[in-house]
């Protein structure tokens, strides 16, 4: 008998993220050429996703090279995180927890330093699937073949019975590249039609 498997994404698919301009906005208000704040900061952000730096080092580092007091880092980084959780997908947040009991259910997230206490208080994704793994608390993102082979150990299934959803191409490809069986979140009807295929076969199976 098989252990059938749901791992999903959160940015862009249990959260609808679209983009804020808010980093255009800051660039604007300190007069910086366009790009500027991601030149200076783009390694400041690797690092945050594979956690090898701290909230207070990315504050730290923030206002450094953009040059920033205390309360104008306090609104920048509040500007990031505001666009990183945008709003939940009640829908597919929906379907996945009418999935509990009927199979495994995890997350697997390229995340930033900061996200679980921040998507745990507004979202209680801790509540709705039984594991979450993050990049920036394991040191490994997505499309990394380890990072899908965690997510699966973790659960204790093979990759082989295991549904991933995410809304980038590539972290697909890397999916089915181990076995898993991958699906590009578009929009949440074929999403979820998908989701309902993947566990319906595997109970008739």
């Amino acid at each position: 008998m098989t252990t059938t498997c749901v791992i999903l994404d959160i940015g862009g698919v249990l959260e609808i993220t679209p983009e804020t301009g808010w980093v255009q906005r800051w660039e604007q208000r300190l007069e910086l050429p366009p790009g500027t704040v991601n030149r200076r900061l783009g390694d400041v952000w690797r690092a945050g996703s594979l956690g090898s730096i701290s909230e207070r080092e990315v504050h730290e580092q923030v206002a450094a090279r953009l040059r920033l007091d205390a309360p104008q880092v306090e609104a920048f980084m509040a500007d990031l995180w505001t666009e990183y959780l945008g709003t939940p997908n009640d829908e597919l947040i929906s379907c996945v927890r009418d999935l509990r009991g009927r199979c495994r259910l995890g997350i697997l997230s390229n995340s930033f330093v900061g996200a679980r206490e921040r998507e745990t208080s507004l979202y209680h994704f801790d509540e709705l699937v039984e594991q979450i793994v993050y990049s920036h608390e394991t040191g490994i993102g997505k499309p990394d073949p380890r990072a899908f082979e965690a997510a699966c150990a973790g659960l204790g299934v093979r990759p082989e019975d295991c549904l991933f959803i995410d809304d980038v191409a590539v972290n697909i490809e890397a999916a089915r590249a181990v076995g898993m069986k991958g699906h590009l979140f578009q929009d949440n009807v074929r999403t979820i039609a998908r989701i309902a295929r993947h566990v319906n076969t595997a109970v008739l199976m």
